[in-house]
């Protein structure tokens, strides 16, 4: 009764956990994480403000409305008296400045070059939510693969156990040999609790970029093989190069802007002034024109402090593709060695465990083998079998990421 009162909320918490879980194949879960990200949102809202402010960049500055009093006399018999001399009028005015073309079209061009460059922002980060996502994936995948190997392993190792109490009941082994099958119960168990732990976390992973309070992988897993040509040859495509570029074309359209800071800009006043309607009123139009004739100790400095940034963003731009070449060279590295240990284990070490584990069940059903020797044989099989899958693991994520950190964003 206390074991069925135990079982119960048991049962109903693996109920609701299923009932909660969601199966997702390696590509839905790309797709899916390219959709209702807040990070995506924050990205083209950035787009969205610089566009609206783009379409101000080149237009005129507001006019300004001026209004006053001029020639008021202060002094004498005529002070504060708007009406008693000539010179003397209220007036009322717009003034309009007007930068010279140059100016304002190397506004427009610094501010299509920053849209320019948080579209670089948002591909960049779609791209390292593609590679996060695919990661996590096959994480949890591989993860539920070797879940699933441990329980089979455990159970193969279970059906030893009447095997071992019918041969100490017949003499045939000692009773301390049927505490090796409990030692090895817990080194699966062991290997089962840090599984479970890495499909805990590949879950918590996934789930930031996916819908789904438990998310099952499902499918199968991507492909273990690349094409290291065709990558190498996505380098100078890969979003982070277009972002340097972007940040380069940045820094060309403010020297733009610099060194129309040279050029003058004009302006235009035109004004109504009354006055005592004796004298009549009057209109004034005035123009006015910048004179940069400090260029030398105003304009110049920063023209080069403009060509400076410019230099340093195509220092910048060539460094990061020296970086990435040396990443992708370490990359397809670490996939060569991953795919070489996964080949030697599974055509090599595995067959010798294998055989190993028949040779030793055989040699005890025949008498010439003790049970300890059964259950070595049967426990390192199985956890070899677990590092095949680890080192499978570790050549497919490799594989994996080589292709969507160097390729599949040219898709």
């Amino acid at each position: 009764m206390f074991w069925r009162i135990c079982w119960l909320p048991m049962a109903a918490a693996l109920a609701a956990q299923a009932a909660q879980a969601q199966s997702v194949g390696y590509d839905e879960a790309l797709r899916a994480a390219q959709t209702q990200q807040p990070v995506l949102q924050a990205r083209e809202l950035e787009i969205e403000a610089l566009e609206r402010t783009a379409e101000a960049a080149g237009e005129l500055p507001d006019p300004r409305l001026r209004a006053g009093i001029v020639n008021l006399p202060v002094t004498g018999p005529a002070a504060f008296d708007l009406d008693r001399q000539l010179p003397t009028q209220v007036q009322v005015g717009v003034e309009q400045d007007f930068p010279n073309l140059a100016k304002r079209h190397a506004r427009t061009g610094v501010a299509d070059s920053d849209i320019r460059v948080a579209d670089a922002r948002l591909a960049h980060t779609e791209h390292m939510v593609r590679i996060e996502t695919g990661e996590a994936w096959i994480s949890l995948a591989y993860a539920q693969q070797r879940l699933a190997l441990a329980a089979r392993a455990q159970d193969d190792l279970h059906k030893l156990v009447p095997v071992a109490r019918s041969a100490v009941a017949a003499g045939s082994a000692r009773p301390a040999e049927s505490l090796e099958i409990r030692r090895a119960l817990l080194d699966i168990d062991d290997a089962r609790t840090r599984i479970e732990a890495d499909r805990e976390a590949a879950q918590a992973r996934l789930r930031r970029y996916i819908a789904g309070t438990e998310p099952v992988a499902e499918g199968p897993v991507p492909s273990a093989d690349i094409d290291p040509v065709t990558l190498r040859a996505t380098l100078s495509r890969n979003p982070e190069i277009i972002l340097a570029d972007a940040a380069e074309d940045r820094a060309r359209a403010a020297i733009d802007l610099a060194r129309a800071d040279k050029r003058p800009d004009f302006g235009v006043n035109v004004s109504l002034g009354r006055r005592n309607p004796d004298f009549g009123s009057v209109v004034s139009v005035m123009g006015s024109v910048t004179l940069p004739i400090f260029a030398g100790r105003r304009q110049e400095p920063r023209i080069a402090a403009a060509e400076a940034q410019a230099a340093a963003a195509r220092a910048e731009r060539a460094d990061m593709l020296r970086a990435l070449e040396a990443q992708f060279a370490a990359d397809l590295a670490a996939w060569r060695s991953a795919a070489r240990q996964w080949q030697r284990a599974r055509e090599e070490l595995l067959p010798l465990a294998r055989d190993r584990a028949d040779l030793e069940t055989a040699s005890f059903a025949a008498g010439r083998a003790e049970l300890i020797d059964v259950v070595s044989a049967k426990t390192a099989l199985a956890l070899l079998e677990l590092e095949i899958l680890e080192r499978e693991e570790a050549t497919v994520a490799a594989a994996a990421k080589l292709r969507l950190t160097y390729r599949e964003h040219m898709q």
